[in-house]
């Protein structure tokens, strides 16, 4: 399989992704780091600004910013659950943030009105307990997709050298570049 057809647009986008990810020149450290850090921050409600912040992250981290891109934007793909997921973090950011601690209030969707959800104090309300329980619901999952991604380009270029080492390298051979 060569890489143009993996570009190409007959595999799915993760699958694509995927190949640039553990094909990147950078160490397993680094491309690790660069995609968790994206992943983690996929978990944050800052829509729109999560590819910028996982490239400024990454670039604070010293670690690989195509990376970051490649998992901010495969978090994505948990979109249609994303209702559900900052349900979670909002019940978990206000569970801490209160005090004594406590569940938040039920919602019912007769008190809720467009005009609410655009007014700075629902900001204020809502913003820090959701914020608090991106980072704790977050952090797992990016701590777990550093060592995911790490083994996963190890065990790739592990593969690659014990290939080109029983194979010659040619000019026509594009399996493992």
């Amino acid at each position: 399989m060569t890489d143009s057809t993996v570009t190409s647009g007959k595999h799915p986008w993760y699958k694509r992704h995927y190949h640039k990810l553990i094909r990147l020149d950078d160490s397993a450290h680094a491309i690790a780091l660069g995609f968790s850090c994206g992943f983690f921050l996929g978990f944050t409600p800052l829509f729109g600004l999560k590819t910028l912040l996982s490239v400024l992250l990454a670039w604070m981290l010293r670690c690989n910013k195509i990376a970051a891109v490649i998992g901010v934007t495969l978090h994505d793909f948990i979109l249609p659950f994303v209702p559900v997921l900052l349900r979670i973090e909002y019940i978990v950011g206000y569970w801490l943030l209160s005090n004594p601690h406590r569940m938040p209030p039920q919602l019912n969707a007769n008190d809720l009105r467009l005009e609410q959800l655009f007014h700075w104090t629902t900001f204020l309300t809502v913003g820090g307990p959701l914020m608090l329980g991106s980072i704790v619901v977050g952090t797992p999952f990016g701590l777990l997709s550093y060592y995911a991604a790490r083994w996963v380009v190890q065990e790739f270029r592990q593969k690659r050298a014990a290939y080109r080492q029983h194979h010659p390298r040619r000019e026509s051979d594009d399996t493992f570049s």
